[in-house]
């Protein structure tokens, strides 16, 4: 896989399963956000029990791939890079988490007119988180890639705000109580700010794609 691991094919393979539990918490927040405007809450729940699962999952194998490149040959000068790209990339799956969990306890009311915006929104920040995982991936196998991937995880936080921003106008306009816009602004935003985390994370991750193009 990599030329920056020397190391066995088990830390490879165990790299490509935490990028899989990325990519399938960035499909099931897509999934639950659309089971919950549809009012299938009892299937919103089994997603983000789903998604809970993967953050447990990814947390494991973050701190075992960790212990093994502490413990086994890596070139010295990028083990902290390493170690950053999988820590960063981890907290993206507890801010998919956190934000589903939130809709959870306080079951905010979402009118259908706000459905296409909201999915659009969605879908936008979801696909960031999968690009990322692209770009990740990329990084261990094909340098040369990243900063295509890394394009595409900017298009897509530039889509969420610019959707989110006219989701929060449309909030806004509605005749409902203020208490109800504010509790819809909190969910909204948390909905758009996926696809800031990742590309918080891209951000680093093309500081050390430079490093390692030196």
């Amino acid at each position: 896989m990599p030329l920056i691991l020397k190391t066995t094919r088990f830390v490879e393979a165990q790299i490509d399963t935490f990028l899989d539990t990325v990519s399938d918490s960035a499909i099931l927040f897509q999934l639950a956000m659309d089971d919950y405007i549809n009012h299938r809450y009892e299937q919103f729940e089994e997603r983000l029990s789903q998604i809970r699962e993967n953050e447990h999952r990814a947390d494991d194998l973050r701190v075992g791939i960790e212990r093994f490149l502490y413990e086994r040959t890596l070139i010295p000068e990028n083990r902290g890079d390493v170690l950053a790209i999988l820590e960063n990339t981890d907290d993206v799956i507890d801010n998919i988490k956190d934000s589903m969990l939130q809709f959870s306890i306080e079951m905010p009311q979402i009118p259908p007119v706000l459905n296409d915006l909201w999915m659009q929104t969605t879908r936008s920040s979801a696909a960031a988180v999968e690009q990322l995982v692209y770009a990740v991936r990329s990084f261990f196998r094909d340098l040369a890639a990243v900063n295509n991937y890394i394009h595409k995880v900017h298009f897509f936080e530039r889509e969420a705000d610019q959707i989110g921003e006219k989701l929060l106008r449309q909030i806004f306009s509605l005749d409902i109580d203020l208490s109800q816009k504010s509790q819809l602004r909190f969910f909204a935003i948390h909905i758009e700010k996926i696809s800031d985390y990742a590309q918080a994370v891209c951000d680093r991750l093309s500081i050390y794609t430079i490093k390692r193009q030196l």
